[in-house]
C-alpha cells in the first residue's frame, strides 16, 4: 500500500500540520514516509501545499507528481492540483470555501463543510484542517484513527496537552460526517 498525497491550502488553515501528523503517524506504525512542505511568497494568506508519502515498501522517489490523493483546502488549490490526480484517485475538498465544481468524472470526490462543523460541533472553526483530517481517514486505508491519535499525542499533547482531546474530538467529527452521509 503507497498513498501519495498532496495537501492545500492557504497559510494559516494547517495543511503543514495535516501533512506532518500524517508522516509522523505513518513513521509511528513503521512505514516508510516522506513529507515535503511548499510555501508560497507569504506563510499567512499565501499558498502552501506538501507532498506526503505513507508506504508500506521503500520510497525511491519523495516526489509527488501523480497523487492518489489530494486535499484543497481553498479553490486555487483545487484549480492547481485537482489535474494531477490519478483517475480513481480522492478529493478532499472543503466545501466551506471551495465553491468551484469539479470538473473530473473519473477521481472520487468528497466534499466536507469543515469549518461549519469544526465550528457547531468542535466549537473551534480553525479546526477544519483536522475535521478534514478525520473525513480522509474514513475514506483510506492509509492509516487508522488510533494512529493518527498517538502522533497526535507526540506532536501536540507534548507541547499543549490540552489540545488532544478537542484534535480527536475533530478527528471523529470529520469521521463521522463522512460515515452518517454515507459519502
Amino acid at each position: 500500500m503507497t498513498e501519495k498525497m498532496i495537501i492545500s491550502g492557504f497559510g494559516g488553515q494547517g495543511v503543514m500540520f495535516m501533512g506532518k501528523i500524517l508522516a509522523y503517524a505513518g513513521m509511528l506504525t513503521n512505514k516508510e514516509v516522506s513529507w515535503i512542505p511548499s510555501y508560497g511568497p507569504e506563510m499567512r494568506g499565501g499558498t502552501a501545499n506538501c507532498s506526503v508519502i505513507v508506504s508500506d515498501e521503500e520510497i525511491n522517489c519523495p516526489v509527488v507528481n501523480k497523487p492518489s490523493l489530494v486535499v484543497a483546502m481553498n479553490g486555487p488549490s483545487l484549480e492547481k492540483f485537482l489535474p494531477a490526480l490519478i483517475p480513481g484517485g480522492l478529493l478532499v475538498v472543503n466545501s466551506s470555501i471551495v465553491k468551484n465544481d469539479v470538473t473530473r468524472d473519473d477521481v472520487r470526490v468528497l466534499k466536507i463543510p469543515a469549518q461549519e462543523l469544526a465550528a457547531e460541533k468542535v466549537g473551534k472553526a480553525n479546526l477544519a484542517n483536522v475535521v478534514v483530517l478525520g473525513a480522509m481517514l474514513a475514506k483510506t486505508d492509509v492509516l487508522t484513527l488510533d494512529d493518527v491519535v498517538a502522533a497526535l499525542k507526540e506532536v501536540v499533547a507534548s507541547k499543549r496537552p490540552e489540545m488532544l482531546a478537542i484534535n480527536r474530538q475533530a478527528l471523529e467529527v470529520g469521521m463521522n460526517y463522512v460515515k452518517e452521509n454515507q459519502l
